[in-house]
């Protein structure tokens, strides 16, 4: 039976965290494990195998991880896309709204060149608020965003539609109900 786990059944759910009423989907169960890995980050590439793409941009933090081992499958270079103030060299921002406030994440304004094509790489899509921040900053320094593949969507909080309706293909490997 062992052998036949999904990516699903590799992340474990933990209740509360990080406050009251919040069920935590981790991931690092599945990157600790040599099998849940290697199927994530197969499973991850598989819909673009063929695809012409130039880079993968990974979401901080752990679309690091992730990104850069789809990067390193696919023979391409990894660019992060980080929060504000962790870059070193100039960078270019794009801001969005969290539940509470506002972020903003960072890229290096010379990490991608016009007609790049882009695989955009996270664990996580919720709101789709992060994804849609760095698919801009690609954008906007002339990037072809051909996909965004996440490891879990949870679809109530709408990431996916929001994603969709700027003309984005969305790849998740499993989801889960709630937020």
């Amino acid at each position: 039976m062992a052998n036949h786990k999904t990516v699903k059944d590799y992340i474990r759910t933990i209740a509360d965290f990080p406050h009251e009423g919040i069920m935590f989907r981790d991931v690092t169960t599945l990157f600790a494990d040599p099998r849940g890995l290697r199927i994530a980050v197969d499973q991850l590439l598989h819909p673009y195998a063929g695809v012409p793409i130039d880079c993968v941009v990974g979401l901080e933090a752990r679309g690091f991880i992730l990104g850069g081992a789809v990067a390193h499958q696919l023979s391409i270079g990894f660019v992060p896309i980080r929060k504000k103030g962790k870059l070193p060299g100039p960078v270019i921002s794009e801001a969005y709204t969290l539940e509470y406030g506002e972020a903003v994440v960072e890229v290096h304004d010379d990490a991608i060149s016009e007609g790049d094509r882009i695989l955009v790489v996270d664990d996580l899509l919720a709101t789709g608020g992060t994804a849609e921040a760095g698919i801009k900053l690609v954008q906007r320094l002339g990037g072809e965003v051909v996909g965004c593949a996440f490891v879990i969507d949870l679809p109530e909080l709408g990431g996916r539609g929001r994603l969709e309706a700027m003309g984005m293909d969305v790849h998740a490997l499993c989801e889960f109900e709630g937020a």
